[in-house]
């Protein structure tokens, strides 16, 4: 005869347990920093990262909220509704509704999914996907404070990523096959009601954006102090190796696109394509889109769509650049 016996469950440190852990060590390292901080070197790179995050965090604030408003209070069906029933004419409205409605990169894929689930176009739903954390009004509003003097940089980003989510709405309708996209049944994180789902998804957003936020100014602060300048010079001077630099970091730094025009701004050495193709790229194509990519809707899919969507995104970044920032 068994008895059986009821386990106890693992303990699992909260965020605001991990919060007082962290302010602990703070204050008994603190003598440690404060010696620390003498280093001219460390005092530039916190100044930089600082000053990354205080100008970036409003906007992604603002943007997490209005990405958690629209997926608990738009109803799915209004997006089919919408879009025009024939598919080519459905992509570039969808590409261009994501100037109007913003959502972060955590959210566009399984937005993007939900759409799919309740009949609309794959190509169409692919479009929104691409456009609208690229094109948002928050993103171009803030990559207009982070580029004060250079307010055709808004245009070109603008121009440049609409322009790469439509051609890839059109690629896939074009090439596309269903074998290789897989439909989940779910979109967005639900609650109990529309209030509740509204929370969960800006509080999942905001954590998981915030920490992205954070490794991107430490990249850019670490690339500012430890890489000496001849290198970064001699990268910069070279102008296709530095869009496929900086296009390259986009898709490692996976930063949310609320806040990435401050770190692209941070990296003054580059010219303004190469930070224009950093722009584009990373709200299309980083490691953790790629990553829910082949988790929502397959390996195949994931294989194909984002090593395309790079090619594209670089491509127009260069030919808009040579357009309007040169």
């Amino acid at each position: 005869m068994t008895s059986s016996t009821p386990q106890r469950q693992g303990y699992r440190p909260g965020s605001l347990e991990v919060l007082a852990v962290g302010l602990v060590l703070l204050i008994i390292g603190q003598s440690w920093l404060v010696d620390a901080f003498d280093n001219p070197a460390l005092q530039t790179g916190a100044t930089i990262f600082v000053s990354i995050v205080v100008q970036a965090l409003p906007f992604l604030v603002f943007g997490v909220v209005l990405s958690g408003a629209i997926a608990a209070f738009v109803p799915a069906s209004f997006w089919k509704k919408a879009l025009p029933k024939n598919p080519i004419l459905a992509v570039p409205v969808a590409g261009a509704a994501g100037a109007i409605l913003p959502g972060c990169e955590c959210a566009s894929v399984p937005v993007a999914n939900g759409l799919m689930a309740r009949g609309v176009a794959p190509a169409a739903a692919l479009a929104f996907l691409l456009s609208a954390p690229a094109i948002n009004p928050i993103v171009l509003l803030s990559t207009f404070v982070a580029f004060p003097g250079e307010p055709m940089m808004v245009v070109a980003r603008f121009i440049a990523s609409l322009a790469t989510a439509v051609v890839m709405g059109w690629l896939w309708l074009r090439f596309g096959k269903m074998k290789w996209l897989r439909i989940g049944p779910r979109g967005h994180l639900v609650g109990s009601n529309s209030w509740h789902t509204f929370r969960l998804t800006a509080t999942h957003d905001f954590l998981h954006a915030g920490g992205f936020l954070v490794i991107g100014g430490l990249t850019a602060a670490v690339l500012n102090v430890v890489v000496p300048q001849a290198w970064l010079s001699a990268i910069a001077d070279q102008p296709v190796l530095s869009v496929l630099a900086l296009a390259g970091l986009a898709v490692v730094l996976s930063i949310c696109s609320e806040a990435d025009a401050f770190v692209a701004a941070s990296l003054t050495e580059f010219s303004l394509t190469a930070k224009l193709a950093f722009l584009v790229v990373g709200p299309m194509v980083d490691i953790k889109l790629v990553s829910l990519q082949a988790g929502t809707f397959g390996t195949k899919f994931a294989a194909r769509f984002p090593p395309a969507t790079f090619t594209i995104a670089v491509l127009f970044s260069v030919l808009v650049g040579w357009w309007l920032l040169s």
